[in-house]
């Protein structure tokens, strides 16, 4: 349940410009597509990705970090990992197995598969789209659960991009195709209130003493 007093109280913290952009933002979120990123080494890499995440309004990114651990790179993301929820595994199992129970398509970006092009992929239900490590690409567990492959054309002699580029290429435009379908993409009123509700307390000075007056006075 959404404390609509305690949501009012906080908001009374910040100024009213920026509470208009959380709700303009807000109108521009969706969960309907969502990243997975596997066992990425570089931490630029992957906080790059979570940049790209809040860019194109993708509200959840999927960390799996079985081999190398936390890769975040606060520098990097911009404070991005504030306004995109990240969710961390420690296997490619529990993951493919979680988005699944969340009714998500499984889809590998890869250039190597005989995948669907970019241009030609069809946006018609839940997506999760997986990106892999720098120089191996997706496991082969991903590879061998997915429902299908996505590859970014290439016309040149280098065979596959980084995967920061690669993450921001293709949200860019299944983002783009979202927007102009008759889909049900957008977020959920409640979900839209607890982003706001988070995103408000992220942007109190002290939130800590500011909530403990707020429930004395309750």
């Amino acid at each position: 349940m959404i404390d609509h007093d305690l949501l009012a109280y906080l908001e009374g913290f910040i100024t009213p410009k920026r509470k208009q952009r959380f709700l303009d933002i807000l109108e521009d979120r969706t969960k309907f597509i969502t990243v997975a990123v596997e066992d990425v080494y570089q931490m630029h890499n992957m906080s790059a990705v979570i940049r790209s995440c809040d860019i194109f309004g993708i509200q959840e990114a999927h960390l799996i970090e079985n081999r190398y651990g936390k890769r975040l790179d606060k520098s990097i993301s911009m404070g991005a990992q504030q306004w995109v929820d990240t969710k961390r595994y420690n296997t490619t199992t529990s993951c493919i197995e979680a988005l699944k129970k969340e009714g998500y398509r499984i889809v590998a970006t890869t250039p190597h598969e005989n995948g669907v092009l970019l241009p030609d992929f069809e946006l018609n239900e839940k997506t999760a789209l997986f990106f892999g490590t720098e120089r191996d690409g997706l496991s082969q567990e991903v590879m061998d659960k997915a429902d299908s492959y996505l590859t970014i054309p290439m016309v040149g002699f280098t065979e596959s991009l980084n995967i920061s580029v690669s993450a921001a290429i293709i949200l860019h435009r299944l983002t783009s195709l979202m927007k102009k379908s008759d889909l049900n993409w957008q977020l959920t009123e409640k979900e839209k209130l607890e982003r706001r509700l988070d995103w408000t307390k992220k942007s109190v000075r002290s939130v800590a003493d500011v909530l403990a007056r707020f429930y004395g006075r309750k």
